[in-house]
Parts: C-alpha cells; structure tokens; sequence
C-alpha cells in the first residue's frame, strides 16, 4: 500500500510498484522523486519509508528488502541503489537464483540529514547516523557515525563534518 503525502512531488517518470505481499511505501511531505527513479518492491517484506523533505535523484534504485527507513531532508544524488537484502549462494549444487535470500541484517537505515553522493551502493545492514555524507562511488555495508564523512569501497571513515 503506497502511502504518499499530498505535498510531496513524483515525477511522471518514476517507476514507483505497490508490493503484492502487504509492504508499505511512504513518502513524506515536501520530498521528491525524481525520473527514472525505481522503487521494487523484491528480496523480502520489508516496507521503504521516505521522511520529510528527502530528494531522490534520477536512477536511484530502492528495493524493499528487509526494509528502508530514510530520515527527514535526506538528499540522495543519481543512480544510488539501496539494496536490503542479499541472495544466497552457499549451496554449490543449486542455481544462486533457486537458493533465495540470506537471513536479514536488518535492513537499512538512513538517519536525518544526511547526504549520499552519486553512484553509492547502501547494502543489507547499512545504518547511516544523522548528518553523515557518504562521498561519491562508495559501498555502505555496515554503520556510519552521526556527522562522519566516509568514502570508498568498502566505506572507510574520512573525517568529521564540520572539522
């Protein structure tokens, strides 16, 4: 069930699905989403929970997984992918595709305030604290410290915001 506040503005482009297992999408007010930005509702039951005044850049990909919570005036540039959610493999004898998803890490969660640069990946258990940046091209697969500026791939700590 999509849930999107009457202020918040969805471009044409934008391929928003409704879950067929009960998941919510909720989209705050004042928040945008942008072209060509995908919101899939695949790899698990969890629901994408969009804050207030949040901006998702063109190509952005956002799968439901175990689950999406964005704070309020997240600003996240183009062609992110926020991917809760991680297929099984182990099993050598059964196609990756027939083994299904790994157990949860928790989903992902992005604090207020935070701003994520063009081309990141946030995967399964990402937590982002409030006012981090996450540089350009960078791989988030664990936390991020309240005003940490991290980069690369994997994310490793650059320095503090404001310092």
């Amino acid at each position: 069930m999509n849930e999107i506040h009457p202020t918040a503005r969805i471009s044409p482009q934008a391929d928003l699905e409704t879950s067929v297992r009960g998941s919510r999408l909720v989209i705050g007010a004042r928040s945008m989403v942008d072209s060509f930005v995908k919101i899939k509702f695949a790899g698990g039951s969890g629901d994408i929970v969009i804050g207030e005044g949040c901006y998702l850049n063109s190509g952005c990909v956002l799968y439901s997984g175990n689950g999406i919570s964005i704070g309020d005036g997240v600003l996240i540039a183009a062609n992110c992918t926020l991917a809760p959610a991680t297929h099984a493999f182990a099993d050598r004898d059964t196609p990756i595709a027939s083994q299904g998803f790994s157990p949860s890490k928790g989903g992902i969660e992005i604090g207020d305030d935070v701003w994520i640069g063009v081309n990141c990946a946030l995967l399964d258990g990402a937590r982002v604290g409030k006012g981090a940046v996450i540089a350009a091209g960078s791989v988030i697969r664990g936390e991020v410290p309240e005003y940490a500026v991290f980069g690369g791939s994997p994310a490793t700590f650059i320095k503090w915001r404001g310092v």
